[in-house]
This record gives structure tokens, C-alpha cells and sequence, in this order.
């Protein structure tokens, strides 16, 4: 419990966590600070191209496995099943209906490339190494919960669209194209391709999470205000409570896949997060009658600040707790 709190205490006062709570209070506050959605985007493209070209090189410099493959296989399982445990918290801890109900649980499988990204600098600031494929495992998440979302709407009275126009929205998402093309780039370069960008790739980067990280915290805090009285005391816990648990099913893959401290805490990550870019975009198509003000507020404005502040932390003390590391 005391290294918990040592780590939390340690994460609360970094310029990543600083910055984003700088934009949850000035939107809270009603400040007209703002930033400009091209820049918000350019901020996103870069952490995204950085945060996969660096893990391409990871695996280039580290070779195809076994273990990658199988990491792979349990990501797409974990973003498969997830949803299932979500929908079923969902309806024991809150009155919400099924449509919604399937529609938060998507978001709950999938997975905040945000709190990854976040993660992997909480470990190199730490000193603690972990698998670089671990992005391809995360964009190998992001799909099958939207999936199994739409199966549990199919189950009632409204079924989900799947067509087409949804299987080019989910395969064709920016966010997945920028993160395993950049991917393929790394590894295909190599260490070398990263020494020829590294001034761009590697030192600027903490610098540009934290300005991204404050445009998070103002979107977040726009969207509590307004969606605060849609989700309820229930719906409050169970985006404060689905994180742990999600967590907990990655910790129980990880240890199986024999993987590292910072291996275990990124798989850890990546099921306890909860998407807020790629799956909302799909659900736009697949479950308009969804209400987006639920599914936003519980995945960006209750469950991303829950993650970045205290999840983290609690994920890299158990993760050293169970391996040792």
C-alpha cells in the first residue's frame, strides 16, 4: 500500500498529470482557455507516429517470437471478453438500458492509446523496460469490443448496424492506420531510422503529451459538466471500479505470457482502459441511438482521470508485486 501511495504521490505531481489536471480545472471554471482542434489534432498525430515507431524499432532490434504472437492472441481475446464483464457490472450497478449498457461496454474492451502512451513514460521515467511490441497489441485491441458491443445489442429488441461503412470506420480509423503504419515504419528502419529522427522522435515527446494531455483535460471537463447527471452515482463506481477489474484479467494473461514488469504493466494498462476516440466514432455509425454523453463521460471523463492519476501506479505496484521486478 505504501509504494501505491508512493507512486501516486510521485504521479500526481509530474508535468503529464500537472497538465492535464491544469485543463480539468480551467474547464471546470468556465476559463475560455482552448486548444485549437488543428493543434490538438497535430498533437495526437505526433504521439501516435512517435509512440509506434518506437515500438517497431523495439521489435526490430528484438526479433518475432513466439511470445509476440501469442501476446497478440491475448489482446484480441482480452478486447473480445471485456465487454461481456463490463455489460454485466453495467447491469448489476446501474439502471441502464441495454442499447447503452452494450454501447459503454464497447468503449471498456477497447482501449485509451492516451493511458498507453502515458504508461510507457511513467516506465522510462522509472527505469523499468518492457516489450516494444506492445503497440501492436494495442492496436490490435481496438476493434473485436466493438464487436462483441454490437453482439450484445443483437441479443434484444435493436440490432446494431454492421455493414460496410462500419467495417471500413473500425479497420480504417485514423488513430489504428497512423499507429501501425508507424509501426511497420520502425521496424522495417530499424535502430538506425530512429538515430536519423531521434531529436524529433524522442526528445520533444514528453513536452508534446503534456500540451495533449492539457487539451484532454479540458475536453474532460467539458464533458463532466454536461454529462454528470446522465450516468448516475451507478454509473460513477462503475467506471472507477471496471478499470481495476479490467486490469486484473490483464495481470492474470500477462503472468501467463511470461512477459516483463513493464510488460505486465502495459497489458494491465491496456485492459483497464477505455476508448474515447476509436470507438465512439463506430458507435456514431453502428448504434446512433446510443447516447454519446453516457459513453464519453464514463470513458474520457471518469475512467481516463482515474487512470492517469491513481490506475497507473496501482498497475506498476502490482505488477512488480506479482513479478518480482
Amino acid at each position: 500500500m505504501m509504494e501505491i501511495l508512493a507512486l501516486a504521490g510521485d504521479n500526481l505531481i509530474s508535468p503529464i498529470v500537472l497538465s492535464f489536471a491544469l485543463g480539468l480545472a480551467a474547464a471546470l471554471a468556465r476559463s475560455d482557455l482552448s486548444v485549437p482542434e488543428a493543434a490538438a489534432k497535430a498533437l495526437s498525430i505526433y504521439l501516435l507516429f512517435a509512440i509506434g515507431f518506437k515500438g517497431g524499432v523495439s521489435v526490430a532490434d528484438h526479433g518475432i517470437d513466439a511470445t509476440l504472437g501469442l501476446t497478440l492472441l491475448a489482446g484480441v481475446i482480452l478486447s473480445g471478453l471485456l465487454p461481456f464483464v463490463a455489460y454485466l457490472l453495467l447491469r448489476i450497478v446501474t439502471r441502464m438500458d441495454r442499447l447503452n449498457a452494450a454501447a459503454v461496454a464497447g468503449h471498456y474492451g477497447s482501449i485509451s492509446i492516451v493511458t498507453f502512451v502515458a504508461a510507457t513514460s511513467v516506465l522510462e521515467s522509472r527505469g523499468i523496460g518492457s516489450e516494444g511490441y506492445m503497440v501492436a497489441v494495442a492496436a490490435a485491441m481496438e476493434a473485436p469490443a466493438i464487436l462483441s458491443a454490437l453482439w450484445l445489442v443483437s441479443r434484444g429488441e435493436k440490432s446494431g448496424r454492421m455493414d460496410a461503412g462500419l467495417w471500413r470506420e473500425i479497420l480504417l480509423n485514423g488513430s489504428i492506420v497512423l499507429l501501425v503504419g508507424s509501426f511497420l515504419i520502425g521496424w522495417v528502419t530499424g535502430p538506425e531510422g530512429l538515430e536519423e529522427i531521434s531529436s524529433f522522435i524522442v526528445a520533444p515527446f514528453k513536452g508534446v503529451l503534456c500540451l495533449f494531455l492539457l487539451d484532454m483535460g479540458l475536453v474532460a471537463g467539458r464533458g463532466m459538466a454536461k454529462g454528470r447527471h446522465d450516468i448516475g452515482l451507478g454509473g460513477l463506481v462503475f467506471g472507477l471500479v471496471m478499470p481495476v477489474v479490467g486490469s486484473l484479467f490483464g495481470l492474470g494473461a500477462a503472468l501467463l505470457l511470461g512477459l516483463s514488469t513493464g510488460g505486465v504493466v502495459l497489458l494491465m494498462v491496456l485492459a483497464a482502459s477505455a476508448s474515447y476516440i476509436a470507438v465512439p466514432a463506430a458507435m456514431r455509425v453502428a448504434l446512433p441511438e446510443a447516447n454519446p454523453s453516457i459513453y464519453l463521460t464514463l470513458s474520457l471523463g471518469v475512467t481516463f482521470p482515474f487512470n492517469l492519476v491513481l490506475g497507473i501506479p496501482l498497475y506498476v505496484a502490482i505488477a512488480r508485486t506479482a513479478t518480482g521486478g
